[in-house]
């Protein structure tokens, strides 16, 4: 680990911890500067990192960098969420090319990888159709199919941090999902960013392996 990507690395902690702190109180300027600043600082140490596979570390770069447009696109409101879908959407292909750079042999896994996205998605396709959001359920599909893609390779990948943090953004996604369109909750907010900021930190230390 590089000196720059351990500091980077302690920013983009103490920016989330801040983050999450107004996000639970309601802070929404705080919540404007925090969360960005977590993402960039997290890209920033991806970029630092002595990665053990170089290929996969500029794709992850990339994949955060979509996800750093992604996070400003969701913070400006309901009008810009599918420019916000859209930029996850691909910061995960950006993600899956860099996990296939390491392999992945053990595909098998993609069998209850997509019983779970069955199951998340028929729930946000429901409260859509339910509410009349029916422009949203082409996007919403492949959104869930990308990421229950990437969450499939980082698995059979037998990358443990790329397959923890695959599984923390499918948890953070799948929370989004229910708060947005579903049953919200008071304790979602917080628990979306808390899972968001270990799921990029996490496949970003995988790339050391």
């Amino acid at each position: 680990m590089t000196p720059a990507a351990v500091v980077l690395l302690a920013v983009a902690a103490v920016a989330a911890i801040v983050d999450w702190a107004a996000v639970g109180r309601g802070l929404r300027r705080v919540e404007f500067v925090a969360k960005p600043a977590a993402t960039l600082a997290i890209l920033g140490a991806a970029a630092a990192l002595d990665a053990a596979r170089p290929a996969a570390q500029r794709w992850f770069v990339v994949a955060l960098g979509a996800a750093l447009v992604g996070d400003v696109f969701l913070m400006l409101g309901p009008r810009h969420f599918l420019a916000g879908l859209g930029s996850f959407l691909l910061a995960h292909l950006a993600f899956i090319g860099g996990l296939l750079e390491g392999g992945a042999g053990h595909l098998w896994v993609a069998v209850p990888v997509a019983a779970v996205a069955l199951v998340v998605g028929a729930r946000l396709l429901r409260a859509l159709r339910r509410d009349a959001h029916g422009a949203l359920v082409a996007p919403v599909v492949a959104y869930v199919v990308v990421i229950g893609a990437m969450v499939t390779v980082a698995v059979a990948s037998g990358n443990a941090p790329a397959a923890a943090g695959a599984v923390a953004f499918l948890a953070s996604d799948a929370m989004i999902g229910e708060q947005r369109f579903v049953q919200p909750r008071r304790l979602y907010p917080v628990a979306i960013m808390v899972t968001y900021h270990a799921a990029l930190v996490l496949l970003v230390l995988s790339l050391r392996i």
